[in-house]
């Protein structure tokens, strides 16, 4: 039977054992609680940067850590809005304080290599900002040999796998929100929480090129997504997972040398990053 990479899965003293080893890697997935139109769940955001950070885990004998649920708050040009049912966010200073909080608990376990793997569009400048202030305290405490990689999963999308999977054309990543990408990741890995029949089938959103506060609901499509996810498959969450996993390994594996791809384990019949 093989040691889970996911830390909750441990028992206290394996997961010591494993975080005291030379050149540990620590991968925290950080998530959302936000509306993803009426075709899928609020926790989309979570599901899969936990399970995105399974399969680069798999790829690097790296282990990763209990995710963070909450994200920064949903924006209307990227996410929606804040405004939609459902949708909880954490303002700046918290999501601040939990990447710096973070950061310092996993130094102290020992970990020395770290990786955020962000999930939700609008956490990652509030990711950047904790993990900044985290190692000025720890070099001011004397610890200097800590390093922290972040990483958007859909970043290592490349243009290749974009011509391939939207060959009627790609409005870009922030329009993405439940559309495609994430319900064809959701159609492989969690099946059972997608509803297709549910799916509206709208152009893409037509948004300003800037924002307006307070936000005016009437500019965010009734369905909450700003592009149609109707082009959807597994096929596609298939070539996704694949492909955005190997591209953060290989990342993380230049920026954390020692982990370079280990030769594959004997894998149960559950799909790799499956949880």
């Amino acid at each position: 039977m093989r040691t889970s990479v996911y830390m909750e899965e441990l028992d206290a003293f394996t997961y010591r054992e494993r975080i005291t080893q030379d050149n540990a890697v620590v991968l925290i997935p950080v998530g959302s609680i936000e509306q993803h139109g009426p075709h899928m769940p609020l926790n989309v955001d979570v599901l899969l940067s936990k399970a995105l950070a399974g399969a680069t885990a798999e790829a690097i004998d790296a282990l990763v850590a209990a995710p963070v649920v909450y994200g920064y708050k949903s924006q209307q040009r990227s996410g929606g809005g804040n405004h939609l049912p459902g949708t909880t966010s954490l303002d700046a200073s918290t999501m601040i304080a939990i990447a710096k909080t973070l950061t310092l608990e996993f130094a102290r376990h020992g970990a020395r290599n770290i990786a955020f793997i962000n999930g939700h569009f609008e956490n990652y400048q509030f990711l950047y900002e904790g993990v900044d202030l985290a190692l000025r305290e720890l070099h001011q405490g004397g610890i200097d040999d800590a390093k922290v990689v972040l990483l958007s999963y859909w970043d290592f999308v490349d243009d290749a796998t974009i011509a391939e999977l939207y060959p009627n054309g790609f409005t870009g990543w922030d329009l993405e929100h439940g559309g495609v990408l994430e319900t064809s990741l959701m159609l492989h890995l969690y099946p059972e929480r997608v509803r297709m029949d549910k799916v509206v089938d709208a152009p893409p959103a037509v948004l300003p090129n800037y924002d307006v506060l307070p936000v005016r609901p009437e500019l965010t499509p009734a369905s909450g997504c700003l592009s149609s996810a109707a082009e959807a498959t597994a096929a596609k969450g298939i070539i996704l997972l694949q492909r955005a996993s190997a591209g953060m390994a290989a990342a993380l594996s230049h920026e954390f040398p020692v982990t370079a791809p280990q030769p594959a384990r004997q894998e149960d019949p559950e799909a790799v990053g499956v949880r």
